[in-house]
């Protein structure tokens, strides 16, 4: 399967960023006709202001959003995981995870369960569940004989929730996120790659880039695509744009023999 991962930044207006993002899509199709395209977390608007990003929640499905995403995967025959978005549901918004098949049937949902919620060492406070609620299931899907993970950005510091995956059989996990520049320099090519090498599968990881909040702050990019060996198939700098690589599920089975680490766990 040749997968595409995409790195945008969606620190601007919402409808052009929506745009840029389409943009993108329509054009890595057709310069690399992948199977699979992956977008980063937030990609329609992202900024630390919770309840920004609570006014601008859609309902899923009939958002404009959700069906501009399911035509796209339908009229060009794409699995689509459409990185996150926040959705109106419940009386609240969701950070939120759609997946869509060839047919643009959604496959997948998956709603953030960890939220992000610190002091910085300035003392900005951000607090993700003043406004957004938790996901609480764990979620995968089948596609093309390959399992794919569900994740979120911070769910990445959570090894439970890979070591759930891992035991429901994923073979990818696909994390869109949006990784600022100070917590991404310092952690987000380790914990991708440690992630690939300790449950032995595949990570897809679509991350923001640029500036948000007015220009004050800054995402991380460096989007990523790294085999079970932990070794990065393509990366990206800080600039928009995709990369691509093929992912088979014989690599996966190949490294589980060569260290079989599940048949050996003990605790």
């Amino acid at each position: 399967m040749k997968v595409a991962v995409l790195q945008t930044n969606g620190g601007g207006p919402k409808p052009e960023n929506v745009d840029a993002a389409f943009a993108l899509m329509e054009r890595v199709v057709a310069d690399e006709a992948p199977d699979f395209i992956a977008l980063p977390e937030n990609f329609p608007l992202y900024t630390t202001d919770a309840g920004v990003m609570a006014d601008h929640a859609e309902p899923m499905p009939g958002g404009p959003t959700y069906e501009r995403l399911r035509s796209f995967a339908r009229d060009k025959g794409v699995v689509l995981h459409a990185g996150s978005m926040s959705e109106r549901a419940n009386g609240k918004p969701f950070n939120t995870t759609v997946v869509f098949d060839q047919t643009g049937k959604e496959i997948a949902r998956y709603r953030k369960i960890h939220r992000f919620d610190i002091t910085a060492p300035d003392g900005t406070e951000y607090f993700e569940s003043h406004v957004v609620g938790a996901g609480r299931k764990v979620v995968t899907y089948e596609n093309r004989g390959l399992t794919f993970g569900c994740a979120i950005c911070f769910d990445l510091r959570f090894g439970e929730l890979f070591f759930r995956l891992s035991q429901a059989g994923a073979d990818v996990i696909v994390i869109p996120s949006a990784f600022t520049y100070a917590t991404g320099r310092a952690h987000w090519e380790t914990l991708i790659r440690a992630r690939a090498i300790e449950f032995q599968c595949y990570m897809l990881a679509p991350n923001q880039t640029g500036t948000f909040d007015d220009g004050k702050k800054r995402n991380w990019g460096h989007s990523m695509i790294v085999d079970p060996w932990g070794e990065v198939l393509a990366s990206l700098d800080e600039h928009p744009g995709y990369i691509t690589a093929t992912i088979d599920k014989s690599k996966v089975d190949k490294v589980r023999t060569r260290i079989p680490v599940n048949s050996l766990r003990v605790l």
